[in-house]
């Protein structure tokens, strides 16, 4: 936390302009707040440790009955969503990215996220000194940002519309496209990119195409993989969901 403390948070305007350029979303006037422009994680050339493949199993449970019961709890199975959850292995992510309450030394007033990408954590900033941690994956190279940023909505199960310049990027997501209300995407699901949950981010009243959601590749947290969003393991964007309201505001360290 000492080393949060010490960086310095970028809130220019000019911090963000890549954010029309390889951000998460197909922008145009009847297009819904949705998805995130996620491509397979690709080769790194030091990679983080703890990076394992998606579990296979529909279910991981039996596979954790060594970790704590809090754990259990947090990463178990999900039956009662609009979409099953299953489990988590916690033994297969870094302890450092598992969500836990640290203490925060930082100046941003309770309420706040603060979103650290060299450490790939995000804070959520609680009173008293305290921040609720949570390990996240974040932009590659070129695809990296910061700056301040508003959620100006939030969406359960939200549908996937990847930008014209994704699909020419990774022509293979063309198959995974049907026709949906806003036009060729992904509906909301087990299959969809952004996961359970999407938080959607803005700045001076227009959408950065970035987003803070869940991911289909949850074993991918702790590194550098997505095309600028905040990925997130499904339960800990759920849990931060329901603990941040429209309007929280963002910082994203440079």
């Amino acid at each position: 936390m000492s080393e949060l403390s010490r960086r310095t948070l970028v809130a220019g305007a000019a911090s963000l302009t890549a954010m029309s350029l390889a951000g998460c979303v197909a922008s145009g006037p009847n297009r819904p707040q949705t998805v995130a422009a996620l491509r397979p994680p690709e080769p790194q050339r030091e990679p983080p440790r703890g990076r394992e493949e998606e579990l296979e199993g529909a279910d991981v449970s039996e596979e954790v009955r060594g970790v704590p019961g809090n754990l259990r709890a947090m990463y178990g199975p999900i039956n009662n969503d609009r979409f099953p959850i299953r489990g988590i292995d916690t033994n297969r992510l870094q302890p450092q990215f598992l969500r836990q309450e640290v203490p925060y030394i930082g100046r941003e007033p309770a309420g706040t996220i603060v979103i650290d990408p060299r450490e790939h954590h995000l804070y959520f900033v609680m009173p008293g000194g305290r921040a609720m941690r949570y390990g996240v994956g974040v932009g590659r190279q070129g695809f990296a940002w910061s700056g301040v940023a508003t959620i100006n909505s939030k969406q359960e199960w939200p549908d996937w519309y990847p930008p014209q310049e994704m699909i020419e990027r990774s022509p293979d997501i063309q198959r995974q496209l049907s026709q949906l209300q806003s036009g060729q995407g992904v509906a909301g699901g087990l299959h969809n990119p952004l996961g359970a949950r999407a938080m959607y981010l803005w700045q001076n009243n227009r959408d950065t195409l970035y987003r803070i959601h869940g991911t289909l590749e949850p074993y991918s947290i702790g590194r550098s993989v997505s095309s600028g969003c905040i990925r997130m393991i499904n339960q800990d964007a759920i849990d931060l969901y329901e603990r941040v309201p429209v309007g929280t505001e963002v910082h994203v360290i440079g």
